[in-house]
């Protein structure tokens, strides 16, 4: 009959083979693709969207490649509001289409999730803040 200890030492060298622990072995690990194998999209550069009263400006700024279900790429940006020097980012609302002007101090934009427009929200021009409309 083994000792508790015998037990729990040949328990704990079962469980470290199990995990690929045992000294000598480890799980086999890919190596990253050489830096100069790696192909990324450029960075779209910023691109004023509309110009609204008040001098404001919206402009694309950054991006993100999506696909949708069938595969098919698209780009989804982000948008900035910039009045003077000021620059005031719009959060989390990435789209793939134009805004539109609802009125001095507002715009109307379509969330984008995978080359997809979604709910539409309203920004305002102010603050950046979006609202969700429906």
């Amino acid at each position: 009959m083994r000792s508790p200890r015998s037990l729990a030492a040949a328990s704990s060298g079962t469980i470290a083979v199990l995990l690929g622990l045992a000294p000598g072995c480890s799980p086999k690990q890919e190596s990253p693709p050489a830096a100069d194998s790696v192909v990324q999209a450029p960075r779209p550069a910023d691109s004023l969207v509309l110009s609204a009263p008040g001098n404001v400006e919206l402009w694309f700024t950054d991006a993100r490649s999506a696909r949708d279900s069938a595969g098919r790429g698209c780009v989804e940006r982000v948008m900035q509001i910039r009045r003077g020097g000021q620059r005031i980012a719009i959060p989390l609302l990435y789209t793939g289409s134009t805004p539109r002007l609802v009125n001095d101090s507002t715009i109307e934009a379509p969330i984008w999730l995978n080359c997809r427009p979604g709910n539409l929200y309203q920004v305002d021009l102010k603050t950046g803040r979006p609202v969700r409309v429906k």
